[in-house]
């Protein structure tokens, strides 16, 4: 059931986390690119930008799965009160504070920002690529702790 469950839970962070990742990576340059022009709003742009903000929306609903899965499997393999572990709980949790608090709002403000004025502040979005960085980073040292798992018996 461990190995079952391992799988899973792998498979759920490669598929939701993964996209997030790079669709919201993708979103600030998609914005500052999706301004206005002579001839009017950049269509195709616009499309790109209201895109990448529902793949990081739907995919962050379905992450939901990755933190669920991996609290049965750390149940199953009896490693609940590892260090690594609760490290890694932590830094899931940071992860998607750091999403739903300042990725996801301010790409929808950017987006509103879009269909009003037609362009959007650079600083704007210099800002929502650092707060995206930031939420990429702990996605790299969850997954760096669930390889490495420090003090494993594992040899790994």
């Amino acid at each position: 059931m461990t190995k079952f469950l391992l799988t899973l839970h792998v498979l759920a962070a490669i598929v939701a986390v993964g996209p997030v990742t790079v669709a919201a990576s993708m979103f600030p340059p998609a914005a500052r690119r999706a301004h206005a022009r002579a001839d009017g709003p950049d269509a195709v742009g616009a499309v790109t930008v209201h895109l990448l903000h529902r793949i990081c929306r739907v995919y962050s609903g379905i992450g939901l799965a990755v933190p669920v899965l991996g609290l049965a499997t750390a149940a199953a393999m009896g490693v609940l009160g590892d260090g690594w572990l609760t490290t890694s709980i932590a830094l899931t949790a940071a992860a998607a504070g750091v999403l739903a608090a300042f990725v996801l709002p301010r790409q929808g403000e950017l987006i509103e920002e879009l269909g009003t004025r037609g362009s959007v502040e650079r600083g704007r979005t210099v800002q929502l690529a650092m707060f995206t960085g930031i939420f990429n980073l702990l996605w790299a040292t969850v997954t760096v702790l669930m390889i490495v798992r420090p003090g494993s018996t594992t040899g790994a």
